[in-house]
C-alpha cells in the first residue's frame, strides 16, 4: 500500500468508484497499438494544456499595449497576468477534488466553455477592470479543466510505458502552445491586443465539441456524494489569499503590516483546514494523501521548475525589450528555438522516462537549468544573442520536457484512479504557488539592487535576479539527485 493510499482512523477512505464510471473507452494497454480513437481523445484533452499555454504566452506580450490603450497605471495592468496566477493558483485543489467527485468530464467541459467565454470579454472590453476580471476567471476555468483533463489522461493510460508516452505529448502540447503563443503573441500584438484574447475562443469550442464527442460520460462515485463545503471554503481561501499576498508582498512591503497580516490569516485558514479534514466523515482531502512523499517531492520540484523559468522569462523580456530595443515580434523569435526543441524532445521523454525513472529525469532537467542560468548570467548591454542567449534557451529547451514530464509521472505514480484529480491538483499547485513566490522575490531583489538610473545599474538589477534564479537551481538539482540517489540503493 501506498503513502496516497494510507488512512488514519479519522480519515474517511476514498469514495467507491464504479468501474462502469470511469472513462474506460477507449483505453490504452502497455505493448498495444493505440487507435484512432484514443489518439484522438488524448490529442483533445491535450488541447487544453495548448491552450493554456498558448493564451499565456500571448497575453504576456499584450501587456503594454493593453496598458496604453485602456490608460492603466503600471500597479495595475501587471493583475491583467497575475489575475490569472490568483484564480488558477486559488481554486486548484478544489478544481481537482471536484473532477474527482463530480465526474472530470463535466468538469472540464463546463470550465473550457467558462474559460473561452472569459477570453471573449476580455477582448471586447474597454475597460481595464473588466479585462483584468475576465483574465481571473480565465485563471479560475483553467485551476478545473487543467486538473480534470489530466485525471482523464491518467486513468486511461496506466502506469508504464503507456503512461510515460502520454504524458510526454502531453507537455508537447504544451510547448508547441507556448512556442506558438510567442510567434502569434508578437503579430497579433502589432495588429491589436484584442486578437490575443480572441483567438483562443475558436480554439475553446473546438475543445468543447471535441471532448463532447470523444469523452465518455463519467459519473465519479456510487451512491449519494457528500461535499465538503466548509474545508473547500478554507483550503480555497487559504491558496487565494497566499497567491494574493505573494503578488503583492513586492509593492506594499514584504515586512509591512498588510504582508504580515495577510500571511497570518494564511496560516489560520490552514489550520482551520486541518481541523476540518479531521474531524469531517467526508473530507475534501484525506490528510494522509498528503504524506505522499513522491507527490510533495514532485510539487516542490514543479514549483521550482516554473518559479525559476517565469522569473528567467521576465528578466529576459526585459531585457530584450527595454534594454536592447528589440520589437516583441524579435524578442518572440529570440525565445523560439526553446520552445521548439521543447516539442522535438517532449514526445520522445517517455521512453527516456522507462529507461531512467522521473527521478534522474528530474535531476538531469535540473542540470540543464542551471547551466542556462549560469549561461545568462553573462549578459551585459551588448551581448551576442549566438554566444549567450541562444545557449540559454537551447539548454532549456532540453531541460524542460526531462523535469516537466518527470515531474508529472513521479506525482501520479502509485496514487488510485479515484484521486488522480487530487493528485494533478496538487502538483498544479506546486507549479502555480512557484511561479507566484519566485517572481515576486526576484522582483524584489531586483528592485532593492537598482541603484541608480543608466544601463550599468539596470544590467546589475537583472544579475541580482539570476543569482536568487540560479540559486534556487542548483538548490533543486542537489535535492532532485540525493531523492535519486535514494531510490537507487532502495531498489539495490
Amino acid at each position: 500500500m501506498t503513502a496516497s493510499q494510507e488512512a488514519t482512523p479519522q480519515e474517511t477512505p476514498p469514495p467507491v468508484v464504479d468501474p462502469k464510471s470511469e472513462v474506460t473507452e477507449p483505453k490504452a494497454t502497455d505493448g498495444e497499438k493505440w487507435s484512432g480513437k484514443l489518439w484522438a481523445t488524448l490529442i483533445v484533452l491535450c488541447s487544453a494544456m495548448f491552450l493554456d499555454a498558448l493564451d499565456n504566452a500571448m497575453v504576456g506580450i499584450a501587456v503594454p499595449p493593453i496598458q496604453q490603450e485602456l490608460g492603466m497605471s503600471t500597479s495595475s495592468v501587471q493583475w491583467v497576468v497575475s489575475a490569472y496566477v490568483l484564480g488558477f493558483g486559488g481554486f486548484l485543489l478544489l478544481g481537482g477534488r471536484m473532477a474527482d467527485l463530480v465526474g472530470r468530464r463535466k468538469v472540464f467541459l463546463v470550465a473550457v466553455a467558462i474559460f473561452g467565454i472569459a477570453s471573449l470579454i476580455g477582448g471586447l472590453a474597454t475597460d481595464g477592470f473588466l479585462v483584468i476580471a475576465a483574465r481571473f476567471v480565465m485563471g479560475v476555468a483553467a485551476a478545473f479543466t487543467a486538473p480534470a483533463g489530466l485525471a482523464i489522461i491518467l486513468t486511461q493510460f496506466p502506469e508504464g510505458s503507456a503512461r510515460n508516452k502520454a504524458v510526454a505529448i502531453y507537455t508537447a502540447c504544451g510547448a508547441f502552445g507556448f512556442s506558438l503563443g510567442l510567434v502569434a503573441g508578437g503579430l497579433l500584438t502589432e495588429i491589436g491586443w484584442r486578437w490575443t484574447f480572441l483567438l483562443p475562443v475558436p480554439i475553446a469550442l473546438a475543445i468543447l465539441v471535441g471532448a463532447s464527442v470523444l469523452v465518455r460520460k463519467d459519473e465519479a462515485a456510487t451512491g449519494k456524494r457528500h461535499y465538503d463545503i466548509p474545508g473547500a471554503i478554507s483550503v480555497t481561501g487559504a491558496m487565494l489569499l497566499l497567491v494574493f499576498t505573494i503578488v503583492r508582498a513586492p509593492e506594499v512591503g514584504w515586512v509591512s503590516a498588510q504582508t504580515l497580516l495577510q500571511f497570518a490569516g494564511v496560516i489560520v485558514l490552514v489550520v482551520a483546514f486541518v481541523l476540518i479534514e479531521r474531524n469531517t466523515a467526508n473530507p475534501l482531502i484525506r490528510l494522509g494523501f498528503l504524506r505522499n512523499g513522491g507527490l510533495i517531492g514532485a510539487a516542490l520540484t514543479a514549483a521550482a521548475i516554473l518559479g525559476t523559468y517565469m522569473s528567467f522569462q521576465f528578466i529576459g523580456s526585459l531585457y530584450l525589450q527595454d534594454t536592447r530595443g528589440w520589437s516583441p515580434l524579435e524578442m518572440a523569435l529570440a525565445f523560439l528555438p526553446c520552445g521548439i526543441l521543447i516539442a522535438i524532445i517532449a514526445p520522445r521523454a517517455g521512453g527516456l522516462l522507462g529507461k531512467f525513472g522521473p527521478k534522474w529525469m528530474m535531476f538531469a532537467g535540473f542540470v540543464a537549468y542551471t547551466l542556462a542560468y549560469i549561461s545568462f548570467l553573462r549578459i551585459d548591454t551588448d551581448s551576442s544573442y549566438v554566444a549567450v542567449l541562444l545557449p540559454t534557451m537551447l539548454l532549456i529547451g532540453v531541460a524542460f520536457p526531462l523535469s516537466f514530464t518527470g515531474s508529472y509521472v513521479q506525482a501520479t505514480s502509485g496514487v488510485a484512479d479515484s484521486e488522480q484529480g487530487l493528485a494533478a491538483g496538487v502538483l498544479q499547485t506546486g507549479y502555480q504557488v512557484g511561479a507566484a513566490l519566485l517572481l515576486a522575490v526576484v522582483t524584489a531583489t531586483m528592485a532593492a539592487g537598482q541603484g541608480g538610473a543608466g544601463a550599468t545599474n539596470t544590467i546589475d538589477s537583472y544579475h541580482n535576479g539570476m543569482y536568487v534564479i540560479t540559486g534556487v537551481s542548483a538548490l533543486t538539482l542537489l535535492a532532485t539527485l540525493v531523492s535519486a540517489l535514494r531510490k537507487k540503493r532502495a531498489d539495490a
